[in-house]
């Protein structure tokens, strides 16, 4: 097993990054190698006029999207400048701004109202909004209540549901 050095979790040997907080567990340098694409860009360009165009992640009113990890789902942040997100659940009287419930979010340890998500000019900030399970980014867990600033493709756990955040 190899624990996690953030939230010492115990996670299956050969795991990359942790499965509690997302957080990367190992310390030794990766390696890459090359693979052939020649056969992709083939089959690619057969289908696409362009195929070098790359794909569009956001609706064109877009400020910025989230990106479901686990489903691939993505979700955009259009017209109002801030969202609350979690899940609902009967008898709720305050609904979140984006419903993650089809996504599993119970099951994933999604608060009811579990995170806010604003932009403020140029900045994306999220908030935890003293959630039961937390909020992370990129593996370091938000203090409640406070502000952290998002970056293009910062990877933002609730709970144990990630999803990654594209903005324009």
């Amino acid at each position: 097993m190899i624990r996690c050095n953030n939230c010492q979790y115990e996670n299956p040997p050969g795991s990359i990054f942790c499965s509690e907080c997302g957080a990367q567990v190992i310390s030794a340098d990766l390696t890459t190698q090359n693979i052939r694409t020649d056969q992709v860009r083939t089959a690619a360009s057969a289908e696409a006029p362009d195929a070098r165009t790359p794909p569009v992640y956001l609706a064109a009113d877009a400020w910025g999207s989230i990106h479901l990890m686990d489903s691939g789902q993505i979700l955009p942040l259009d017209k109002r400048s801030e969202y609350t997100i979690g899940r609902v659940s009967e008898g709720q009287p305050v609904m979140p701004d984006i419903d993650l419930t089809p996504y599993n979010a119970y099951a994933n340890g999604v608060s009811r109202l579990h995170a806010s998500i604003r932009r403020d000019g140029k900045r994306i900030v999220i908030m935890d909004l003293g959630s039961a399970n937390g909020s992370f980014v990129n593996g370091k867990r938000l203090t409640s209540n406070s502000e952290r600033l998002l970056g293009h493709g910062d990877v933002v756990a609730l709970g144990k549901l990630k999803f990654q955040v594209l903005i324009r």
